[in-house]
């Protein structure tokens, strides 16, 4: 008797978007709604929004076909918090890494979507001081060391958001005026090494090696029409996602405005 031949798994498409929105109300008066349909994704990951959970209106939660998880920083108000918006039902959402001092200022969500771990990060920026500088390497080594014992376990991890860190020179306009600039540090970005080295790999520039496109334009000095800016917007994933050919498309969206970043993009397909 002839064995049935197995059904092929339909490979199913998922789209993921990261946006720092620098504050989600002010994005909504620079029709946010109307950029968020236009990019129509299956999960929208947004950083800064800052915002309380008592600001939080009907409009920002209830978006058609989305459900929404928000974290806020309870250090002070109108101060950095993440949001997702997703149509994949996750399994389970978490808040932080068990740190108060990081999970304190509302920069981490965490979704487990079955295939993969999604994560929602706003990394600190240390331009402010040598103290908050200092904050954002503690940051980027709990953080890592966090994910590190999913990755050790064999998850799939997508780590996205605003790295406050451009890597390399290719990856902002003026990488020789910016050495002594936080953001581009040699201390900071050889944090990007060290992930990079132990198995974590930048999406667009894996597939993109010498494409100059930025994420991130200061809103003077007309940075962004004459295009003097910075990547500093990624999506990480662990090498396995790579090796079994998931990524079908990597996006930087200049063309979408409402924020001093643009959004970033990945298509997967699983």
């Amino acid at each position: 008797m002839a064995k049935k031949k197995k059904k092929k798994k339909k490979k199913k498409k998922i789209s993921l978007i990261s946006w720092n929105v620098n504050g989600l109300r002010a994005a909504l008066k620079k029709d946010f709604l109307g950029s968020f349909r236009q990019l129509d994704a299956d999960i929208v990951a947004l950083q800064e929004i800052k915002l309380q959970e008592s600001q939080l209106t009907d409009e920002m939660r209830h978006v058609d076909g989305y459900e929404s998880y928000w974290s806020y920083a309870i250090v002070k108000k109108g101060y950095s918090g993440v949001a997702v918006y997703t149509r994949i039902k996750p399994k389970r959402v978490k808040h932080g890494i068990d740190t108060p001092k990081f999970d304190n200022e509302g920069r981490i969500l965490e979704l487990d979507l079955g295939d993969f771990i999604f994560f929602n990060i706003y990394f600190p920026n240390g331009q402010m001081s040598e103290e908050r500088l200092q904050y954002k390497l503690d940051f980027y080594e709990a953080f890592f060391s966090y994910t590190d014992e999913y990755k050790k376990q064999g998850r799939s991890l997508i780590i996205t958001g605003d790295y406050n860190t451009a890597h390399n020179e290719i990856d902002l306009k003026n990488p020789k005026n910016n050495e002594n600039t936080s953001g581009f540090l040699r201390i900071e970005r050889d944090w990007l090494d060290r992930i990079v080295s132990e198995g974590y790999v930048d999406t667009f520039r894996h597939f993109n090696p010498d494409t100059v496109k930025y994420s991130w334009w200061t809103y003077r000095f007309k940075a962004r029409e004459r295009n003097v800016g910075w990547r500093i917007d990624y999506f990480f994933v662990t090498r396995d996602i790579i090796d079994k050919g998931w990524i079908k498309e990597t996006i930087i969206n200049n063309d979408i405005y409402g924020s001093d970043h643009c959004p970033i993009g990945l298509v997967l397909e699983i």
